[in-house]
């Protein structure tokens, strides 16, 4: 899939980092330079709303990306994959974390939150593959948490047309010199992880 252009919508809730990966991706391709448009939307993102940012690699017009012409669907948040799988190619890719953020309905017992099958299977049906990641997980064992949406652009990185090289150079432009470490060795896991 890498050609030397790329469109994808990155998803998730308020706080998971969606925009640090759509920022780190744009940066990556000005340093490589490659036209880079970018749309986001995050209304009520700050108490965990949904996030959805379109980011196109090698585009020179529309930001934002037409339904059923993803190449890559990046959630950080399952059930948010399959809000926004309509978005995805038939031959597209799908990323997604395995770890739900549960809304207020399911915790107070409101609602059920699907199982991660009931949330992949129309996904599969749809798209080319599915990769599920725990990048939550591997965020932990990286040093931190919170690094879990740099294990999911590490994870993404292999199927867009930038470098390594350009993405940890814009990945230290956008994160604190104290968390760079553990950010880095997030990044590897999830380039592992996919390889």
């Amino acid at each position: 899939m890498r050609s030397s252009e790329c469109d994808m919508v990155i998803v998730g809730v308020g706080g998971q980092g969606v925009i640090l990966i759509s920022d780190v991706i744009g940066r990556a391709g000005v340093l490589a330079g490659k036209p880079v448009r970018g749309a986001e939307t995050h209304g009520m993102a700050q108490r965990g709303g949904s996030v959805v940012n379109h980011t196109r690699i090698g585009c020179r017009y529309s930001p934002m990306v037409a339904p059923g012409n993803a190449d890559l669907l990046v959630a950080l948040e399952p059930a948010e994959a399959l809000r926004s799988g309509h978005f995805l190619s038939p031959r597209g890719v799908a990323l997604v974390n395995t770890q739900p953020v549960l809304p207020v309905t399911v915790t107070t017992g409101e609602a059920r939150y699907p199982s991660l099958e009931e949330l992949l299977r129309p996904l599969e049906e749809q798209c080319q593959r599915v990769l599920a990641i725990e990048a939550t997980a591997l965020a932990e064992k990286a040093g931190t948490v919170q690094a879990m949406n740099v294990v999911m652009l590490g994870a993404l990185s292999g199927y867009i047309p930038l470098s390594e090289k350009h993405i940890i150079q814009a990945l230290e432009r956008v994160v604190p010199p104290r968390h760079l470490e553990s950010n880095k060795r997030a990044f590897l896991l999830g380039k592992a992880e996919v390889e």
